[in-house]
């Protein structure tokens, strides 16, 4: 057998992995795995007047202490994150209307790398001018 004619590294690793997960019972990530109803392509129209009033303070992230800068961002312009979709799947449960309410009520972006991710490109992106069609452009490149 020749070197050309074994797979590479990459390509064996990510059969072996695949394999070991399936017979192990562990699904392969997709964005719907919360609710395992599927994520709905359109971003949600900003609600006039929201505000960030519900987004959690520092005092209730006492036990997250590096998340404070991120909600602290998300509390400056909550117009913008009300008008993007949360793409880690909780779009479909009750109560989660936008990325807004990721940093709200139970604050599930807390424990949420999707969430914690796509707020920062919100936050970043904004911060350099874009408009909110730019990033919800940006989001659905990063995130599908």
């Amino acid at each position: 057998m020749t070197d050309s004619s074994l797979p590479s590294r990459r390509a064996f690793l990510a059969v072996t992995a695949a394999g070991v997960l399936g017979m192990a019972g562990i699904p392969r990530w997709q964005p719907t795995r919360r609710t395992g109803r599927p994520v709905s392509g359109d971003h949600p129209d900003p609600r006039p007047g929201v505000d960030a009033s519900a987004v959690l303070t520092e005092e209730q992230l006492r036990d997250v202490p590096d998340l404070i800068p991120l909600y602290n961002g998300i509390r400056q312009i909550p117009h913008v994150a009300d008008g993007v979709r949360c793409t880690c799947g909780c779009a479909s449960d009750e109560g989660m209307r936008s990325l807004l309410s990721c940093f709200e009520g139970s604050g599930m972006a807390k424990g949420c790398i999707i969430c914690q991710t796509e707020g920062r490109m919100v936050v970043r992106l904004h911060d350099a001018g874009r408009t909110l069609d730019q990033i919800r452009a940006a989001i659905d490149a990063r995130f599908g």
